[in-house]
């Protein structure tokens, strides 16, 4: 990524470019990031191919202004942090589901070295607004809630969110095309979470959620009181445009 199109990225997000690589400055990108850039997976459904190239993941995202699932948006956003000076690593994680994980390479997180080790993840839905230390086994207050890291005994940590088991890290760091084959399997199985329905969601800044599934608009504010509203296919079309920034020509589905 050059220095034009970090650039346009950071518009994107509505952010300044840090003056330096620090955590306050990751602070700041990872909220930018989450409040903009939509969790989504209506490429799915609108017969859209998902790539993983980066140039893809950019024209989506900046150009189109649309948003994605975690291999899209964990892999964008390492590359912009990559161009603002930021060392990043990515990390392979399996979604926990009680005590029983999904398989490798189910979702995509970033580790960010500083000072110590930072988990960043904007691709995850509803998870924490900021980065959170991958060294400390204490509780961690954010924005989201109450976070904790726990370390397995073969070196795998497993991340926590207000006491219910989220995702199970490998420390081990990958490239963006080891996740190629998963991210086929999540975007045609019908086995895949991903397959079954149009979502798209974004926080607000106030700590709520406003989340489009198909023509049902979802919004919960910061109590996690949820109202739902049933909307005619134009209404549908207008919310994205309302809510998420961009238009679509069709429903997805």
């Amino acid at each position: 990524m050059d220095a034009t199109r970090a650039t346009e990225y950071l518009a994107r997000i509505g952010a300044e470019r840090p003056e330096r690589a620090d955590l306050a400055g990751l602070r700041r990108l990872q909220e930018a990031h989450l409040l903009a850039v939509p969790f989504e997976n209506l490429s799915i459904h609108l017969d859209e191919p998902v790539s993983l190239a980066e140039d893809q993941l950019l024209a989506k995202i900046v150009d189109r202004r649309r948003g994605g699932f975690c291999y899209e948006l964990n892999g964008a956003f390492a590359a912009l942090l990559t161009a603002l000076g930021y060392q990043v690593e990515l990390l392979s994680a399996r979604v926990l589901d009680g005590a029983k994980p999904s398989a490798p390479f189910d979702h995509l997180a970033l580790r960010v070295r500083l000072d110590e080790p930072w988990l960043v993840d904007v691709g995850f839905g509803r998870f924490a607004r900021q980065p959170l230390r991958l060294d400390d086994r204490r509780p961690q207050q954010d924005p989201a809630g109450s976070f904790t890291v726990s370390e397995r005994p073969n070196g795998e940590l497993d991340v926590a969110m207000n006491g219910e088991a989220q995702y199970r890290l490998d420390q081990r760091p990958y490239e963006l095309r080891d996740f190629v084959p998963t991210c086929w399997y999540q975007t045609t199985s019908p086995d895949s979470h991903f397959t079954k329905g149009p979502t798209c969601s974004l926080p607000t800044p106030e700590g709520g959620r406003i989340t489009l599934g198909g023509t049902r608009l979802i919004a919960t504010d910061p109590a996690g009181t949820r109202t739902e509203t049933e909307l005619t296919p134009a209404e549908a079309l207008a919310a994205y445009r309302q809510h998420f920034g961009f238009t679509l020509d069709r429903l997805p589905g």
